[in-house]
């Protein structure tokens, strides 16, 4: 089973795409590690997860048929 991964701002030009289908993964700490051996540029950068349109804080599960998305640190007024 897989996922897409929606890809946003600056991250887009590490991974090359603006979306990615991954292998389904048990959470975003292995989601995370995984993309960061793929495209070593993301260690270097900060980025948030985003899973159902909601921002992830720490560490969070993920379910078969899951949003997610690669969020560039944003700033608002």
């Amino acid at each position: 089973m897989s996922m897409t991964i929606l890809v946003f701002g600056r991250l887009q030009d590490i991974v090359q795409q603006a979306s990615l289908d991954w292998p389904a993964v048990a959470d975003t700490a292995l989601l995370r590690q995984q993309l960061q051996e793929r495209y070593p540029g993301l260690a270097s950068v900060s980025y948030r997860i985003s899973v159902n349109k909601e921002l992830v804080q720490g560490e969070q599960d993920l379910h078969t048929g899951a949003e997610v998305a690669l969020l560039p640190p944003f700033s608002g007024g």
